[in-house]
């Protein structure tokens, strides 16, 4: 009986999880760039149930063997395993602000290991020098006339380097060159990662490399194909209609779990308080 409370327990704080994790995603539903985490749930591992009997030998005089017989799997709950970005690309829609820019997939290697294509990204650095991916293109110019994110992060280009801007007065071509004047300053360093999955979310938006190594720039890859629209802005790619559908499951699941578990209270209590009496 003490497995069904530890089955029916673990249900729950999976499920809780799952909900947290979508409430999460709908929250950030006009979250520019964001991408939606998927939860992957995983049974723990099973047991494999035997019982051992004393058989009596046939001899004479013999003794009580002991045998065993498989009763079956036992299953012991479930967990959460992970939750897993989905970087598809989501909608592009129009703002007219020169400072935002809106990364836009092209075409795209197929990674060999996950049958899945690759990601783009802007790279961006904080002021200890890290660096930082990001979808999200709400870039603003700051009092030092530096190109960077809401949150502080400079925008770094091709070279590594921080862009420095004296205004907004600035145009980003397709090819993500920023041209002043009409005249071309620098370029916008778009990295490329071949596995994002291996790319470790921080939030706001951001992610970084396990070890904090550097991805490629997609300019130096010719397979990689993609477009920067100025006064755009990439959307998230949340499903708030599924999203809310599956809240609901999660929902329904916890209760369901938490009903094995007051019944299986009460079974305990009626054991210790009327039947250990006897």
């Amino acid at each position: 009986m003490l497995r069904g409370f530890y089955s029916a327990a673990a249900g729950m704080l999976a499920q809780q999880r799952r909900t947290e994790m979508l409430t999460n995603n709908i929250a950030n539903a006009n979250t520019p760039g964001y991408k939606v985490d998927q939860g992957s749930l995983r049974a723990f591992p099973e047991l494999l149930m035997q019982r051992l009997e004393g058989v009596q030998s046939p001899a004479k005089n013999g003794g009580s063997l002991r045998t065993g017989s498989s009763i079956g799997g036992l299953n012991t709950g479930v967990y959460m395993q992970e939750m897993i970005p989905l970087f598809k690309q989501g909608d592009i829609r129009e703002t007219g602000l020169a400072t935002d820019v809106a990364l836009v997939n092209g075409k795209l290697p197929i990674n060999t290991e996950t049958n899945q294509p690759g990601s783009l990204f802007f790279t961006v650095q904080n002021a200890n020098g890290d660096l930082r991916y990001t979808r999200n293109g709400n870039f603003t110019v700051d009092p030092e006339g530096f190109l960077t994110t809401n949150e502080g992060f400079y925008v770094l280009d091709e070279n590594g380097n921080r862009i420095a801007l004296e205004d907004d007065q600035f145009q980003v071509t397709a090819d993500g060159s920023v041209l002043v004047d009409g005249l071309a300053q620098t370029r916008l360093g778009i990295a490329f990662s071949e596995n994002p999955m291996n790319l470790i979310k921080e939030g706001n938006g951001l992610y970084r490399t396990n070890g904090g190594g550097e991805l490629p720039y997609a300019a130096a890859n010719p397979e990689v194909n993609f477009t920067l629209k100025q006064g755009f802005l990439e959307g998230s790619n949340v499903d708030v209609t599924q999203a809310m559908t599956e809240m609901m499951t999660a929902y329904r699941t916890f209760e369901a779990n938490q009903k094995v578990l007051q019944a299986y209270d009460k079974s305990m209590d009626k054991a210790v308080n009327e039947i250990g009496r006897l």
